[in-house]
């Protein structure tokens, strides 16, 4: 057993972990409610561009109106966006994430090229011999639409180019505090049907009124799609950063509890252990009381 002096020594270390996990506590809890308010922030923008898009794709000849809403004959090549974090300890969040993406693209029919967006996600992907094609980590903690619009850039660019034929988005949808669920979706060729789903929380309402853009719907199509196609790809990252501010709040919500169950069960064995030191103490006083009370009446006797 433990002496009392390593006992004390680590209820002390396991003290002075409980509180770095409760600053990191307070620290994301305040993150996460930035993070949130980000989002709700961009999905006003997001609702009206979205409207516009679907009634101009709903038009006759949807197919012909714009590459990146044509469905490509042969698919040879998938691009996927992984949007991960930066940091650990958020409890299994990036590893649930990279878990996801394995199950989905593991056995894929076509070649898979990634970017990873998070430096957690791109070192996990790299060792499961993904073929990482570009890398953006090292965000601002409060990413503005300026600081990933290069992303979406990019998969316009790689689809345009043809160097892949679809791309998909994988990202951890925020739905409360302690729940966050690894989604995919096909970002190109973009999908139109079932699009109330690419804005959640908004009621998408259908509008039968015939509408005339100026200039021509082309025109529109061409400056709308590649930006709402970075659009969705920014709301993605909102929604995986507050997925990760949360995660990481209830992992160390969890860990202080934790380290506070450990100090109660070491101060109870630090007692058990100092109480027996004490008993211990008590013996061999009593003990050697006993004895020279023994070798007290041993010389009396030999006196007599």
């Amino acid at each position: 057993m433990a002496s009392a002096r390593e006992m004390r020594l680590r209820i002390g270390s396991v003290k002075n972990i409980s509180q770095v996990t409760r600053a990191l506590q307070a620290v994301s809890a305040s993150k996460v409610r930035k993070a949130i308010a980000a989002l709700v922030a961009t999905r006003p923008y997001a609702t009206k561009a979205w409207q516009v898009l679907t009634h101009i794709a709903e038009q006759p000849g949807r197919k012909t109106l714009h590459p990146l809403l044509t469905e490509r004959e042969e698919v040879k090549n998938t691009l996927v966006v992984v949007i991960s974090g930066d940091r650990g300890l958020a409890g299994a969040y990036n590893t649930n994430l990279i878990r996801f993406v394995t199950r989905k693209f593991s056995n894929y029919s076509t070649p898979v090229r990634v970017i990873a967006v998070g430096r957690k996600g791109r070192d996990l992907l790299i060792r499961r011999k993904y073929k990482v094609i570009a890398d953006f980590s090292n965000l601002p903690a409060a990413p503005s639409f300026k600081d990933v619009s290069a992303i979406g850039r990019l998969t316009v660019d790689e689809f345009q180019a043809g160097e892949v034929d679809e791309v998909y988005l994988v990202y951890t949808d925020f739905i409360n505090m302690v729940k966050q669920e690894p989604t995919i979706k096909r970002l190109l060729p973009l999908e139109v049907e079932g699009g109330a789903g690419r804005v959640e929380a908004f009621e998408m309402r259908h509008t039968p009124a015939a509408y005339i853009y100026e200039p021509a719907e082309s025109e529109i199509l061409d400056e709308i799609i590649p930006r709402f196609t970075a659009l969705q790809v920014y709301q993605a990252i909102l929604e995986s950063l507050a997925s990760e501010h949360a995660a990481r709040m209830v992992a160390m919500r969890n860990a202080t509890d934790n380290a506070n169950d450990l100090v109660s069960a070491l101060q109870m064995q630090y007692n058990k252990v100092r109480q027996q030191a004490i008993t211990n103490d008590m013996l061999d006083i009593a003990g050697g009381a006993e004895a020279l009370s023994q070798v007290s009446q041993s010389v009396g006797g030999n006196n007599g």
